[in-house]
């Protein structure tokens, strides 16, 4: 889901700056996922993406600052006051609240890169991952923060806010700041694509492994077809497979709203706060080895249950939400 989020995010900048309307957009959406987003899905590893994080990264912090370019040059929007500005257009119902929040779960769910990035990086202890992470989060929310309010003034409430913030830039598409930060912020998400393929291409290789029996580091004793093991080539298939069906999603739909209202409740909400507190429920269950007593819900049994709470709530309504609107 958040992959085809992205390659229609692509296919409105496109659209934005080639003044072609739909007209393109699934054939840009197509080219762009089979010629650039499968080859470098193919590739083994995620780490040669870290040179290119960087100025991912400057991309989104450069569209934030033509935000605030245009707001300079053109003023606040004239549906913006002290009410709209707090309390929106004042026609917003509950599925509206709701899925904002579904979005607000989604923009800070991306833990399922963990795991397939830290497995190509060099060893750090627990308090140098800790500070890499607690920097992250504010980066991210300062980041956040000032593309929303800097969003809402230049653009409006109700009607006048658009899809994406991309589609709000329409207007001012012959700017060259603004061209520049759209051309950047279409190269950040590709490589955020790249990001959250890897994961999915991961777990559906270790789970073709564990159905074939074999282990982790065998791929050097199986069957070769072409010179290229068959690890290897399954390996292959799952990354075709995961980008070919975000291509046919991205197609289909041709919203971003769409996607991560239903993301954000679905997936980002069950695995940010159903997961996460049965898991350490579960460790705390056993028993510890200096005493050999039962363990249960030793340490801040309520505050788990509470997140499990909340979360189980985001799931079932945000959900409900989001297909509901």
């Amino acid at each position: 889901g958040a992959a085809a989020a992205y390659l229609i995010i692509c296919g409105q900048i496109f659209q934005v700056l080639s003044a072609t309307g739909k007209n393109l957009f699934r054939t840009f959406v197509i080219a762009t996922g089979i010629f650039i987003c499968l080859p470098l899905a193919l590739a083994r590893h995620v780490n040669f993406l870290r040179y290119v994080s960087v100025v991912s990264v400057s991309g989104l912090i450069f569209l934030v600052l033509a935000v605030a370019y245009v707001l300079s040059k053109h003023g606040p929007d004239s549906t913006i006051s002290t009410s709209t500005f707090w309390g929106g257009a004042g026609d917003a119902g509950v599925f509206v609240y709701m899925n904002c929040l579904n979005l607000v779960v989604f923009a800070y769910n991306n833990q399922f890169n963990v795991p397939q990035l830290t497995g190509e990086l060099r060893k750090r202890d627990m308090e140098q991952v800790s500070g890499v992470a607690n920097l992250s989060t504010i980066s991210v929310a300062i980041l956040y923060l000032s593309v929303s309010i800097l969003g809402l003034i230049t653009f409006g409430v109700g009607q006048r806010q658009l899809d994406t913030l991309v589609l709000d830039l329409q207007p001012h598409a012959n700017n060259p700041v603004v061209i520049a930060a759209l051309i950047m912020v279409m190269f950040s998400t590709l490589m955020c694509f790249e990001f959250h393929i890897y994961p999915i291409r991961q777990f559906l290789a270790y789970t073709v492994r564990k159905c074939r029996g074999r282990g982790k580091d065998e791929e050097e004793s199986d069957e070769k077809l072409m010179g290229i093991s068959m690890t290897r080539w399954l390996d292959i298939c799952c990354a075709t497979g995961a980008v070919t069906f975000a291509i046919i999603i991205a197609v289909r739909l041709e919203s971003v709203k769409y996607i991560l209202d239903f993301v954000g409740a679905f997936a980002a909400a069950y695995t940010s706060y159903v997961v996460p507190p049965m898991w350490i429920l579960k460790l705390r269950s056993r028993p510890t080895s200096e005493t050999g007593d039962n363990a249960v819900m030793q340490s801040q049994p309520v505050l788990n249950w509470v997140v499990f709470g909340i979360g189980l709530f985001f799931f079932v309504f945000g959900t409900y939400a989001a297909l509901a609107d």
